[in-house]
């Protein structure tokens, strides 16, 4: 004749004392309260497991912090499992696993190794600022979420206030980082398919504005309005080397003198200042060897052809000469 169980009771669960050894108060189907010697007590699922039938136990958490009203919840959700031949110890450690992976697998976590990769492709600052619009727009929101889960509508709801604000280069250039991170997502195997590819074409394109540019018969005016403008001697000298070099701005402000070879008449820009890392050499003309010598006395004796006007020790800002530019109207 089967031994007949009385359940426990809150008040038997709470006034349990430890003993000598481990010992066990039980309720009935399997659940268990076991006390240890030093008054800890944890609730147990005794069952047999469904693939051998062999007897297993399942902890379910400790007293007090799961009363003896959640331990029978808990207990009963695992023989819901055992009743569909699913092994709760098992199906528990799959779901461990899968918060794990999940925890591993955020948006934020593939944002960052896309950054890492970026750099070796672009120049470092380019891949930072890109990364910048992540970290202004895209992440405080899905930063923790799952990669996985990550679907249209919620990056629609996150670039739709940027677009409405009219920032419609900032959306644009928001969708291909995006979706450059979900590339590297399912390269990796984290995801097999990317639900965001077509996210940019619910958006405005930019309207396109070509840069300012003057025509050549009005280069007098330019040269009379540059020798007139209240500017620095060395903003006037800088701006007139970007003229007849034809240099980008950041190569012309970032000039040093160690590159100008005054015995073949040649300035050899180092290839870590060119955009595309070559060196790149540009002829002195006669009115270049004039703006060396005004400047020679202002800086010949530093590193940079054009000093900083702060601080002489370091180069003039690179966008000095296209603010003066703008102030002249």
């Amino acid at each position: 004749m089967a031994r007949t169980v009385v359940p426990l009771t809150a008040i038997k669960v709470k006034d349990a004392k430890p003993r000598d050894k481990d010992y066990a108060l039980s309720d009935g189907n399997g659940l268990q309260l076991r006390i240890k010697p030093n008054g800890s007590k944890l609730w147990l699922l005794n069952y047999s497991r469904p693939i051998n039938n062999k007897r297993a136990n399942l902890s379910l958490g400790i007293y007090p912090s799961l009363t003896l009203a959640l331990a029978r919840k808990a207990a009963n959700e695992a023989r819901e499992l055992l009743a569909q031949g699913i092994d709760p110890k098992t199906h528990r450690d799959q779901q461990k696993l899968q918060q794990k992976e999940a925890s591993e697998s955020t948006f934020s976590i593939f944002a960052d190794k896309w950054f890492e990769l970026k750099k070796q492709q672009v120049k470092p600052d380019t891949a930072a600022h890109s990364y910048r619009a992540l970290e202004k727009h895209i992440l405080p929101s899905l930063g923790q979420t799952p990669i996985d889960d990550i679907r249209p509508k919620q990056i629609i709801s996150i670039l739709e206030p940027v677009a409405a604000k009219g920032n419609l280069e900032t959306v644009k250039r928001l969708c291909r980082i995006i979706n450059e991170v979900m590339r590297l997502a399912i390269a990796s195997g984290q995801i097999d398919i990317n639900y965001l590819t077509d996210v940019t074409r619910l958006f405005p394109s930019p309207n396109k504005t070509n840069m300012a540019t003057i025509t050549p018969d009005r280069l007098p005016e330019l040269m009379n309005a540059i020798s007139k403008a209240r500017i620095t001697l060395t903003t006037r000298c800088l701006l007139e080397w970007q003229l007849h070099t034809m240099t980008r701005p950041v190569e012309a402000a970032t000039a040093e003198w160690e590159h100008i070879d005054l015995e073949n008449n040649v300035w050899v820009i180092p290839a870590e200042r060119m955009k595309m890392k070559k060196p790149h050499s540009v002829p002195l003309s006669r009115q270049m060897l004039a703006l060396l010598e005004i400047m020679r006395p202002i800086s010949g004796h530093r590193q940079y052809l054009f000093p900083s006007h702060r601080n002489p020790l370091k180069h003039s800002n690179t966008q000095t000469a296209n603010m003066a530019l703008k102030r002249m109207g």
